[in-house]
């Protein structure tokens, strides 16, 4: 069933801080996007933590009571393996990723090597098991002139209490002892999945609406391709931190919960 009058035909939706926090539900966010999805509006759930496959996610989504196919998500590590495939066909990849990201390449017959000396392409991605020897490749490759690709630039993760480092460390490490700044970034806020989300909903910009907890991320993504954004403020955002953002959300709002009716849901 398609609402009438609705301001939005579909919304991607960010997961960590925004749906969940931890292995919870954020309070009102399963019954908000039942609404929606009644209401005949499409949504796209997009992360750019590539530590799970979108399977993975869905099925997550699924134990927290939101129906979920792994084609109603889009992972920064599922589009690095898109992009390697169709942008770098045949390339030799040496990947700064956990086991979850590595087997997600290796299924799509992305080439993958250990060192630096024979990569065409270095892929940074949140990594817990970073260390020397993947740091030391890495650099190598890079100023061998490897391309410089990264799944996501977060600077840190929410986690149920708290937040740890994410990819965008690892970017910084490899910047500044490489000498080189990373080349394409896939994952928010990038033009790169800002179209796959657009594909994948069938939709267009101005009828589409992004939400998230993430200036930097969720709603840059938005003002940087032309969509509405609606920041949460349930993961890492507070209002103090808005005032100095470079790029303004369209709407402000406590959580998913009051979605519904800022797309115009009024019962």
């Amino acid at each position: 069933m398609t609402v009438a009058g609705l301001r939005y035909r579909a919304v991607v939706s960010d997961l960590d801080g925004t749906v969940y926090r931890g292995n919870r539900a954020l309070p009102g966010a399963v019954d908000a996007l039942a609404r929606l999805r009644t209401a005949g509006i499409r949504v796209l759930f997009v992360s750019n933590n590539p530590t799970r496959t979108a399977a993975a996610y869905a099925e997550r989504l699924r134990h927290l009571g939101v129906p979920a196919q792994p084609a109603d998500v889009l992972t920064s590590g599922g589009l690095v393996a898109d992009w390697l495939v169709t942008e770098m066909p045949g390339a030799r990849v040496l990947l700064v990723g956990e086991p979850s990201l590595h087997a997600e390449l290796a299924g799509r017959g992305v080439d993958l090597v250990d060192s630096g000396h024979n990569a065409d392409v270095v892929v940074v991605s949140f990594d817990r098991t970073f260390d020397y020897r993947k740091w030391r490749e890495a650099f190598r490759a890079l100023r061998s002139g490897a391309r410089f690709v990264a799944t996501n630039p977060d600077p840190t993760c929410p986690i149920a209490d708290g937040e740890v480092p994410d990819c965008g460390g690892i970017i910084a490490a490899l910047e500044a002892t490489a000498g080189r700044q990373v080349e394409v970034v896939v994952g928010k806020p990038s033009s790169v999945m800002a179209r796959a989300a657009l594909d994948r909903l069938q939709s267009a910009a101005h009828e589409t609406l992004v939400v998230g907890d993430r200036l930097e991320t969720d709603v840059r993504l938005g003002a940087r391709n032309g969509l509405d954004t609606a920041l949460v403020l349930t993961g890492v955002t507070n209002h103090a931190d808005i005032h100095t953002a470079r790029d303004q959300p369209t709407f402000v709002i406590d959580s998913l919960a009051t979605l519904p009716a800022l797309v115009g849901l009024t019962n």
